[in-house]
């Protein structure tokens, strides 16, 4: 049997540049480590919004933002949102399923074949369609379902 895919959320990616973020910041080095080697997609959405998120707030500079994003390209399959990921948001969006930009988000990680979007911001558990969230935050050590997408139990 495969391993299941899934992608990140923009936070994970920004704790993992965030040198200040403590623990937040080790764990979010060895989600993005361990994604690497399993069948993670990231979102163009996500990489886009952790550009602008680290350098609007000067987390790192925009050189060092930009070759992340680059590293990150080569390292990822990634996938954007279409138009029917656009009409998905949107219709999630209006009837106050979730707000727009992670409607958006897990509209198009759905596309990819993701049944998982691991993220502090969004509400663990939170489902749109077949796509869940999952928050590898959540508790002091990676939660188990974590644990298993990222190949660390079984």
């Amino acid at each position: 049997m495969s391993a299941e895919r899934f992608s990140l959320d923009t936070n994970i990616l920004i704790y993992a540049a965030d040198r200040d973020a403590g623990d937040k910041h080790a764990r979010a080095l060895e989600i993005i480590a361990r994604a690497a080697r399993r069948p993670c997609t990231l979102t163009i959405q996500a990489l886009a919004e952790f550009y602008h998120a680290t350098t609007r707030k000067r987390i790192v500079p925009q050189a060092e933002a930009a070759a992340q994003v680059c590293d990150w390209l080569e390292l990822f399959p990634t996938v954007v949102a279409d138009a029917d990921a656009l009409l998905q948001a949107l219709v999630a969006s209006e009837k106050g399923q979730l707000p727009f930009w992670d409607a958006l988000m897990l509209a198009t990680a759905g596309q990819a074949g993701c049944a998982v979007v691991m993220s502090e911001d969004m509400a663990d558990g939170a489902r749109l369609d077949n796509v869940s969230v999952l928050d590898p935050f959540k508790g002091s050590d990676l939660p188990a379902a974590a644990a298993v997408l990222l190949g660390l139990r079984a």
